[in-house]
């Protein structure tokens, strides 16, 4: 096993929005870029992947070189395309990233994702190489994308940095297999030596078809660690899908019961406000009954009761005034007994002139009245008759108060 440092360049640009590679060629890329990170990783506990983009803005480090799995493959997320692809600046970088790094026991090694045109001319590559040579800087190049003048651009780079065949070039034209498992079978994903690491030749033989044979197409005896986090991982995820199948289920019983609970406690609310309403119905009804029959009795005892007379009313007020207040009695007494003198002084008169005779005499002795006079005769007439006409009305009164 190899103990190397790698960092990565990643073309990002304007170019890499191509659908020739499925789904597209930074997709593609993207994908291969995760198997090789994966494949280094394994391969030795100590070696570390470091990833940088050369288009855009400029050269942007993502991730120095690092052990952490996790870290490298987070950073593929959220990357910008876009510009042209600076390929001698990316180089330069990536070297002096690796000029820094913690482990100097670690081999230096550059891989190179080409997808576009590449602006430099031969010779400036060549230079590139040659230092990358001095530096003791292995250079393996993923040419993918048909253009004109570039293969032999990358070709004269890759002769200038190699060093006991420690570089390497793919070419993958454009076609229905993927990017990624037509670099599983290259030196640059199984590595040098004698087969590259377990997870690299594991993955070859998966992709060959080899692997069917062998449990998520790993072979054992050359990975047992490999096989045994696979095993571990599968079983972790039949045990949560089974949890999720279980809450799923209990939720939906769950959901059931409440709804049954639900609609049988609102049934009885419904039963109980409809009793209610007709209960206070019954009762308000069986008010108004009452208060009806009430009125109906009051309204026939008053009509059978006898109402007393207006005098016998006037008679116990009027007691009941004399009772409280003596002087108004003593009033009252004056004023009957002035009453009964008048009117007997006024049936005195009416009998005098009743008397023909008394009267004649009372008015010969008045001096200038003449009795015989048929005026003062016509006078005394109408006086007689008005006093019978009282008489009349004294005696009809007189009966009626018996009564």
């Amino acid at each position: 096993m190899v103990l190397e440092a790698t960092m990565i360049c990643i073309d990002n640009s304007e170019w890499m929005r191509n659908g020739d590679y499925a789904p597209s060629r930074f997709q593609a890329q993207a994908d291969a870029v995760n198997l090789i990170c994966g494949a280094k990783t394994q391969s030795n506990p100590e070696n570390t992947v470091g990833i940088l983009t050369m288009a855009g803005k400029g050269v942007r480090v993502l991730v120095t070189p690092t052990s952490d799995l996790g870290k490298i493959l987070a950073c593929m997320h959220g990357i910008e395309i876009g510009g042209e692809m600076n390929l001698a600046a990316g180089i330069q970088v990536a070297q002096l990233a690796l000029k820094h790094r913690q482990n100097k026991k670690q081999q230096q090694r550059i891989i190179v994702f080409v997808g576009s045109p590449i602006k430099h001319e031969k010779k400036v590559l060549e230079l590139i190489g040659k230092k990358l040579k001095k530096n003791n800087v292995a250079l393996d190049i993923v040419d993918f994308g048909e253009d004109e003048g570039k293969s032999e651009k990358l070709e004269a780079l890759l002769a200038a940095v190699n060093n006991n065949d420690t570089s390497h070039i793919v070419h993958v034209p454009a076609g229905p297999s993927a990017l990624s498992d037509v670099l599983i079978s290259t030196p640059i994903f199984t590595g040098d030596g004698e087969g590259g690491s377990g997870f690299a030749a594991a993955a070859a033989a998966a992709a060959a078809g080899g692997g069917s044979g062998f449990e998520f197409g790993v072979d054992p005896n050359l990975d047992p660690e490999l096989a045994l986090a696979l095993r571990v991982s599968m079983e972790e995820e039949r045990a949560r899908q089974e949890a999720a199948a279980k809450k799923a289920a209990e939720d939906a019983s769950k959901q059931e019961q409440a709804g049954e609970q639900a609609s049988s406690s609102q049934d009885a609310s419904m039963a109980e406000s409809t009793s209610v309403l007709a209960s206070e119905a019954d009762n308000k009804r069986s008010d108004f009954m009452d208060e009806e029959n009430a009125l109906l009795q009051q309204a026939l005892a008053m009509s059978m009761d006898e109402r007393p007379s207006s005098h016998d009313v006037q008679d116990t007020d009027m007691s009941e005034a004399v009772a409280e207040d003596p002087e108004l009695a003593l009033a009252l007494q004056l004023s009957v007994q002035d009453g009964t003198k008048e009117s007997g002084n006024q049936s005195d008169v009416s009998k005098l002139l009743a008397d023909q005779s008394f009267v004649s005499s009372i008015l010969a002795s008045l001096p200038g009245v003449d009795p015989n006079d048929p005026s003062v005769k016509d006078l005394l007439a109408s006086m007689q008759s008005q006093s019978e006409s009282q008489e009349k009305k004294d005696e009809d009164k007189e009966p009626k108060e018996d009564k």
